[in-house]
C-alpha cells in the first residue's frame, strides 16, 4: 500500500484527501475552514498562517480518519487559490497579509496596467490574455504604490499554493499553471514577461522577486524535518509542484485532454477545457491559462451562480428541498419571467457594476416557482454565454462534467444538458482539486524517464476519476429548441439594458 495526499487550500477552508494508489481509494479527509477579512473598499484578505495552521488540522484529521500511519505517505501536492499575492522577505517572512482572487482593492492599479500594455488588444499580443483585476499582477503594483516601506522588503512573490510549498519543503519556485493567472507570465512561451514586468517594476526588484518556473511533473524537494514531524510524516515525504485550484480540479475531474469541459455551478460559475496548444482568444473573457499538466487551460468565470440562486432562495424563505420543489413546478421560460441575475456584478459579460433586475412580471407569474426556476435559468444563461464564447473560438465539448452545489440538483442538470445541447455528467468525488492534487502527487512520484508523460497521467486519472451514470442527463430534444429561443431571449434583454456587451 503506497500512500499519498491531496492538499487544497481554498479561500473558505483547507481540504486534505490521501488516497491509496493501489486500490485508487480515498482513505481519508479532513477539513479546517479560515476567516476572511473583507471591508468595503474592496479589500479582501487572508493572513498565510491560517493556511498553514487549517492544513495541520486537516491534515491530522484526514490521518486518523483514513486510520493510517502518516509515514507511509510517500508524496503530497499542493491545490490553492489562484491569484493571491503572498510577499517574503529575504529570510522568508510573510511581509503583508495576503490579497486573494477577490479583492477588487487594486482596480485602478489593474487599469494603469492594461492601459501601458495598450489595451486589451495590447494585452492579448503580448500575454496571451488581458490582466483582470483579481489578477496577482495589480496587487504587486498595489503594494509598491501604497506601501512603499514594504515593498522595499520584498525579495519574493509566491501564490498561495507555492507558499505552502515553501512552508513545506523552503524552496521557492513557481508552476506554469498557477503562474499563469498572474498577469506576469507570457503563456506562449511559458516564461516570466520581462516587458511586463519592467511595466510594473524597472528597478530589478520585481524581475529577481519572481520565482523559479517548473513543470508539472516536478517534485520540488521534500518535507521540511520539523513540519514532517508537525504532520506525522517521514522526512523522505516528497513534495509536487501542484497548482492552481481550477488547474488541480480539471485533473481531479480527468480533464486532460481535449473535448471535456468542467462546469462548476458553485458560488461563481467556472468553465474550463483542455487544449493541446495555447488558446489566445479574441476575447478578454477567455482566460487562456496554463494547465498543471504541461498543457493549457483556457478558463471562464461567471460570478452569479449559486450565489444568485441562494439569494432568492432565502428572499422566498425556502429551504433547499423547497427551492428544488419550487422548480418542478413550472414550465421552461417561468410563465414568462425574466432575470438578469447579476446580483455581484458580472465578469462575462464584463458588466462589474451591473445589477440584478427583475423583468416581464405580471400578476399571473410573479410566485414562488417562477422567481425560482427564472433564477436558474438566468444563472445558467450566462454559463451558455461562456459555452459560446468557447465555440467561437472553435473550443468545442463532446461532454460536459459538473461539479459544485448546484450539481447536486436533478432539475438544474437537465437545464444545463437543455440550454447547452449537451449531455452533462457529475463525478463521484466532490472534492475534485484535492484529488487533482493526490494525483498529480502519484504522477510525480512514479513517473520514470521511461514513461510518455500524458499517457501515465492519464492511467492515474482513469483509476481515480469516476463518472457518476446516476448523474448523467442528456438533452431532451423537445425543450431543447424552446431553451434555444429563450436564451435568445436572455441576450435581446441583455444588449437592451447594456448596450455595450457584444454579443
Amino acid at each position: 500500500m503506497t500512500l499519498y495526499a491531496g492538499i487544497d487550500c481554498g479561500t473558505q477552508s483547507t481540504k486534505v484527501v490521501i488516497v491509496d494508489s493501489e486500490s485508487a481509494q480515498i482513505l481519508g479527509e479532513g477539513f479546517a475552514s479560515h476567516p476572511l477579512i473583507s471591508e468595503a473598499s474592496g479589500r479582501r484578505e487572508q493572513h498565510a498562517s491560517w493556511w498553514t495552521d487549517a492544513l495541520e488540522s486537516a491534515f491530522c484529521q484526514a490521518i486518523n480518519n483514513a486510520e493510517i500511519d502518516g509515514k507511509q505517505i510517500a508524496a503530497i501536492s499542493v491545490s490553492g487559490q489562484q491569484h493571491g499575492f503572498v510577499p517574503l522577505d529575504q529570510q522568508g517572512h510573510v511581509i503583508a497579509p495576503v490579497k486573494l482572487w477577490c479583492d477588487t482593492e487594486t482596480a485602478v492599479e489593474n487599469q494603469m496596467i492594461i492601459d501601458a500594455l495598450g489595451g486589451t488588444q495590447g494585452a492579448l499580443a503580448q500575454l496571451g490574455l488581458m490582466p483582470q483585476t483579481g489578477y496577482t499582477i495589480s496587487k504587486i503594483l498595489w503594494l509598491k504604490t501604497h506601501h512603499p516601506e514594504l515593498w522595499e522588503q520584498l525579495d519574493t512573490v509566491l501564490l498561495p499554493h507555492d507558499y505552502l510549498n515553501f512552508w513545506l519543503t523552503g524552496v521557492r519556485v513557481a508552476e506554469y499553471g498557477d503562474a499563469s493567472g498572474t498577469g506576469l507570465l507570457n503563456i506562449r512561451s511559458r516564461e516570466w514577461d520581462l516587458h511586463t514586468i519592467n511595466l510594473v517594476d524597472d528597478s530589478g526588484r520585481l524581475q529577481h522577486a519572481l520565482p523559479r518556473l517548473v513543470t508539472a511533473e516536478t517534485c520540488i524537494g521534500t518535507v521540511l524535518p520539523d513540519i514532517a514531524d508537525r504532520l506525522g510524516i517521514s522526512h523522505q515525504t516528497k513534495v509536487a509542484s501542484g497548482g492552481g485550484d481550477n488547474m488541480m480540479a480539471a485533473i481531479g475531474t480527468g480533464n486532460i485532454k481535449p473535448g471535456i469541459i468542467t462546469m462548476s455551478l458553485g458560488t461563481s460559475g467556472t468553465l474550463f477545457t483542455y487544449s493541446d496548444t495555447p488558446i489566445i482568444a479574441d476575447s478578454e473573457m477567455i482566460a487562456g491559462f496554463c494547465s498543471s499538466t504541461n498543457g493549457w487551460l483556457p478558463l471562464i468565470c461567471t460570478m452569479n451562480v449559486t450565489s444568485a440562486t441562494t439569494t432568492i432562495q432565502n428572499f422566498l424563505n425556502l429551504d433547499l428541498n423547497g427551492f428544488n420543489h419550487a422548480l418542478e413546478q413550472t414550465a421552461p421560460g417561468a410563465n414568462g419571467l425574466k432575470m438578469l441575475p447579476f446580483f455581484n456584478g458580472e465578469r462575462v459579460p464584463q458588466l462589474p457594476q451591473a445589477k440584478a433586475s427583475i423583468h416581464n412580471i405580471d400578476s399571473n407569474n410573479l410566485n414562488a416557482h417562477n422567481l425560482s426556476l427564472a433564477v436558474v435559468e438566468s444563472a445558467t444563461y450566462g454559463l451558455r454565454f461562456g459555452i459560446d464564447l468557447f465555440r467561437k473560438q472553435g473550443i468545442q465539448a463532446n461532454e460536459i462534467r459538473l461539479t459544485g452545489g448546484g450539481a447536486k440538483s436533478a432539475k438544474w442538470r437537465q437545464i444545463v444538458a437543455n440550454i447547452m445541447n449537451s449531455p452533462v455528467i457529475c463525478v463521484t468525488n466532490s472534492e475534485a482539486a484535492a484529488l487533482g492534487a493526490a494525483i498529480q502527487a502519484i504522477w510525480c512520484d512514479t513517473l520514470t524517464e521511461q514513461d510518455d508523460k500524458t499517457e501515465l497521467l492519464a492511467q492515474i486519472c482513469q483509476r481515480f476519476v469516476h463518472l457518476d451514470e446516476s448523474t448523467l442527463v442528456k438533452p431532451d430534444h423537445t425543450h431543447v429548441s424552446c431553451y434555444e429561443a429563450l436564451y435568445q431571449d436572455y441576450l435581446s434583454l441583455l444588449q437592451t439594458e447594456y448596450p455595450e456587451v457584444a454579443i
